[in-house]
């Protein structure tokens, strides 16, 4: 178990600027901001009991404020925006100016595996409670919205009876954890991660000990050769990879992240053996811990410290300071081959059987649809569903003279098993109609985005993703996206502010991953944005070699391409 170090490693030259930066392991325990101050108070995990017994029962007015806008996080708990308050209101306005007396509720769905049991549940929750919402989002997680904080404690009781839960769904702590869709199914798969992600779950989510971080901290786990997690922009990530002597195991990542200041995980070089997972999880926590900045929000990620220190301090202070012991040299990982990532379509399992992928728009679904898919998942299938950091579903355990069946009955609802790559590669994360950040529109500007290039470009058939976020945060990953659109005011022909947005081209992940570049002075707006993307898209077919993938031709386009 590891513990908080008495003695620190004297920290390089290079970093000494930080000593002031708010960290445990250095002797600097006096909280330096509100947060701090807010978790040193009472622990975000002490929340619940106050949910259940008072604020319940008094409603949102009897809330304090600490646990309304702090430690409800902890329990997947947000205010969600007041209807009716424009982008360009966003940033000026108070918190308790901004939200609603509702919330948003996360689900917490580990490695995005679920039963139709537990979806079912979900479908009627969110018919019950949340005026039918329910959103995949791009962390294998579902969201509701119209959330009343009388009705959580009732929510939790449904949920908690199937296994489900909203513990640290949000907050400063170990939030919800990726893992392969298609975990001990996969034909191609190297190693299957369930045991070593459901291990770390088990272990440490709850725990006071890792309920205080510095900030928010992203894992995942996967074994497949697809890398299907978005490891790169994890805090740590284990990726599948044959090591010559020790056979399948894992390669660690840690420090990726996005929001307004992107970077990519790197490699600690090491090799790590399944049932070492959860041990090396939990020094790599603890580091950040311990030693992470803690005296400004927006330099509190663990990838700050990653930066700072290097991969090779990282590891050895894990290493000599948490777990004791040298960690095994491993190789990287091989280079998936260019494609999709999402596991959409019909695939063959090991067993013979199959799993379905399929595609809502932009993640958006109802509580009715999700009891209709898990209807169609019990009645082709072995009870299994999962959740893709794609925002898309899987049905898993297909015979294959149920298959067609299968996808008859998923076209029947909208949801595509053969979805235009437009469909298939369109993200968009909550935007203004629930999130106080945000400043556009998204879901609804996603989904008309989808209509208008099928009508356009029907015979476009290359992998393509396009990523539409609300604000600056990229929770929509836009920086990683072919044609990522960030959320802002713009101004239109006639000089009137509109809502539009800044335009990110040529994004990607693998093992050779790149942020898209931005265009000087590209901004579009919303209205404008068909236009635009046919615009380029048609300037790409055009002018692309042999083989050549978007993201690769907007590299290397002249800004007159690109504009």
């Amino acid at each position: 178990m590891a513990t908080t170090p008495q003695n620190s490693v004297a920290p390089r030259r290079k970093v000494s600027r930080h000593r002031g930066e708010g960290q445990w392991a250095v002797g600097h325990l006096t909280p330096l901001n509100g947060n701090e101050q807010m978790k040193k108070d009472d622990d975000g995990l002490n929340a619940r009991t106050r949910i259940e017994t008072i604020y319940a029962k008094r409603g949102f007015h009897g809330i304090d404020p600490n646990d309304l806008r702090g430690r409800f996080r902890w329990w997947g708990l947000y205010t969600q925006r007041r209807p009716g308050i424009d982008g360009g209101r966003t940033g000026l306005l108070e918190p308790e100016e901004l939200e609603d007396e509702y919330f948003m509720m996360r689900v917490r769905i580990t490695g995005g595996r679920l039963t139709t049991e537990q979806l079912r549940v979900i479908g009627e929750v969110s018919e019950q409670y949340a005026r039918g919402t329910a959103d995949i989002t791009d962390r294998q997680n579902i969201q509701f919205h119209w959330v009343r904080v009388e009705d959580v404690p009732a929510i939790w009781e449904r949920l908690e009876a199937v296994d489900l839960s909203t513990t640290e769904a949000c907050g400063d702590c170990p939030r919800g954890m990726l893992g392969s869709p298609v975990a001990g199914v996969a034909e191609d798969e190297i190693i299957d991660g369930t045991w070593a992600l459901d291990e770390i779950v088990r272990r440490y989510i709850g725990d006071p000990r890792f309920s205080n971080l510095p900030r928010k901290f992203k894992t995942a786990v996967s074994g497949s050769p697809l890398m299907d997690v978005a490891h790169e922009i994890n805090d740590i990530s284990f990726v599948g990879v044959v090591h010559p002597e020790h056979g399948p195991g894992f390669d660690l990542w840690v420090g990726g992240g996005l929001s307004t200041n992107p970077r990519f995980g790197v490699r600690l070089g090491a090799w790590v053996p399944e049932a070492e997972v959860p041990d090396v999880w939990e020094a790599v926590t603890s580091v950040f811990r311990d030693y992470g900045y803690r005296r400004l929000r927006h330099r509190a990620r663990l990838k700050f410290l990653v930066a700072d220190w290097g991969a090779q301090k990282f590891r050895q202070v894990v290493e000599d300071e948490y777990l004791g012991r040298k960690l095994i040299d491993g190789p990287a990982p091989e280079m998936p081959a260019q494609g999709w990532r999402d596991h959409i379509g019909v695939h063959r399992q090991k067993d013979g059987r199959f799993y379905v992928g399929f595609a809502p728009r932009v993640g958006r679904l109802d509580g009715s649809l999700l009891t209709k898919i898990a209807a169609l998942a019990e009645e082709h299938g072995s009870g299994r569903v999962s959740t893709t950091v794609e925002q898309k579903m899987i049905i898993l355990d297909v015979p294959e003279d149920r298959v067609s069946s299968l996808v008859d009955g998923l076209e029947a609802l909208d949801l595509k098993v053969k979805p235009s790559p437009f469909r298939r590669g369109t993200m968009a994360c909550t935007g203004i109609e629930f999130c106080k950040l945000a400043i556009v529109e998204t879901k609804a500007r996603g989904s008309d985005l989808i209509d208008e290039l099928e009508r356009r470009l029907p015979d476009f058939d290359e992998p393509i993703t396009i990523n539409v976020n609300g604000c600056p945060n990229a929770c929509a990953r836009i920086q990683t996206a072919d044609i990522g659109l960030k959320g802002q005011l713009v101004t239109d022909a006639e000089g009137n502010q509109v809502p539009g947005f800044q335009v990110h081209l040529g994004g990607s992940l693998g093992l050779e991953p790149s942020f898209g570049r931005k265009v000087r002075g590209l901004k579009v707006t919303s209205a404008e944005l068909p236009d635009y993307i046919e615009r380029v898209l048609r300037r790409y077919l055009a002018e692309r070699e042999d083989g050549e993938r978007f993201a690769a031709w907007a590299a290397r386009a002249c800004e007159e391409a690109l504009s």
